[in-house]
């Protein structure tokens, strides 16, 4: 939005998709706010908002940037297109971001939706026997997911230690720093998923 003042964007209504409505409501609820709240945090009546989410308005850009602002997202996500549009996206082996540890042993390939990034992110986990992958602490109520498709895995988070081989899944509080081993004599490759605090299931 760089560019345009507050006074150019209360210009006018906004035609929008139906999405709009939903994707409020849903991170509203991700944020665990009440309408009340996010009136408060927005600046925008309760009652528009409660018209947004149930589709019976099209608001101005203007309502719709104070919306995003207070629910810390883009614009351009809460404008996000229908979910009945038709889509698909290939993404090749070269487009795929690539993360290496400095002694070359842990690989995690980003396969996650940058759209997504905010509430869910995804990889693909391969490591060396003896690679180690330490993460930091992410957001608090947040949880992780590994799955281990080949090779062994060994977990430690908050001094406890556990351990997965091929076809077993662990789930675990990811809020405090973690770590996760390749042990065994086989190269691990796994699925990593780390759901935010702020994911909703529908």
């Amino acid at each position: 939005m760089a560019g345009r003042s507050r006074t150019e964007l209360d210009n006018g209504a906004l035609i929008v998709s139906g999405q709009l409505g939903k994707t409020v409501q849903r991170l509203r609820k991700a944020y665990n706010l009440s309408l009340s709240d996010l009136a408060e945090q927005s600046g925008v009546a309760k009652s528009i908002i409660s018209q947004i989410e149930r589709n019976e308005t099209n608001p101005t850009l203007a309502t719709i940037w104070r919306l995003s602002q207070a629910l810390d997202v883009s614009i351009e996500r809460v404008l996000a297109s229908a979910d009945d549009e038709p889509f698909i996206e290939k993404i090749g082996r070269a487009d795929t971001p690539l993360l290496v540890s400095d002694d070359g042993r842990v690989r995690l390939a980003i396969i996650g939706w940058i759209r997504t990034v905010e509430w869910m992110q995804w990889y693909d986990l391969t490591a060396d026997p003896g690679g180690t992958l330490e993460s930091d602490a992410h957001q608090r109520g947040s949880v992780e997911c590994l799955s281990v498709l080949s090779g062994e895995a060994e977990v430690e988070i908050a001094g406890e230690v556990e351990r997965i081989g091929a076809g077993e899944t662990l789930r675990y509080r990811c809020d405090r720093p973690h770590v996760v081993r390749a042990v065994g004599r086989e190269p691990l490759r796994a699925v990593m998923v780390c759901i935010m605090k702020a994911a909703v299931m529908e």
